[in-house]
């Protein structure tokens, strides 16, 4: 697996801690939006695309964020501390004696996948640096359509017994059943 490209969006002034959002693609086929470059105590690091942690209120079921005071659904008063008494991992347990509120989407799995990402983008955000204190300068987009820069003819091969793959809805079993 390489990292075959890294987009760099920064962020406003240099007072602040998050410099840039990137967006990261990988063998020319998987995209990875969303990662945050951040100036820590310790230098920059990547914090990847998370997600808020739920849990789901007593009287109607809505799923709420943990910091959330008030259901979503139907309005009554949540337990601000309910955060605290989750005790599997995953879905609000203590790290490092914090509460954890998000999880992440995507994530490298080991530290040499992760100091190989974060050179690459540390590095791409220096040269984004350089290239905006130019005249004329244009931010990159993280939102451009992606197959549009590559060559789609080999995502477009007919199937070898020359019908089209049925393929389900996302989020449906074959017999129509919604995933719970």
């Amino acid at each position: 697996m390489q990292v075959t490209e890294v987009r760099i969006n920064l962020c406003g002034n240099g007072a602040n801690r998050l410099k840039a959002f990137c967006s990261l693609t990988f063998d020319n086929t998987f995209v990875i939006r969303d990662v945050k470059l951040i100036d820590g105590n310790d230098g920059l690091f990547l914090a990847m695309p998370s997600r808020k942690l739920c849990d789901h209120c007593r009287r109607c079921g809505e799923k709420n964020h943990l910091r959330a005071r008030f259901c979503n659904g139907c309005g009554m008063r949540l337990d601000e501390t309910r955060s605290m008494n989750q005790q599997h991992p995953g879905h609000g347990a203590a790290v490092h004696g914090r509460v954890k509120l998000h999880a992440d989407i995507a994530h490298p799995i080991n530290g040499d996948c992760r100091q190989l990402i974060e050179r690459q983008v540390i590095g791409a955000y220096h040269e984004e640096l350089e290239r905006s204190k130019q005249p004329g300068y244009v931010p990159p987009s993280l939102d451009a359509e992606d197959m549009d820069m590559y060559d789609d003819s080999r995502f477009n091969r007919a199937p070898s017994a020359g019908a089209p793959i049925p393929l389900r809805p996302t989020g449906t079993t074959a017999h129509g059943a919604h995933y719970a």
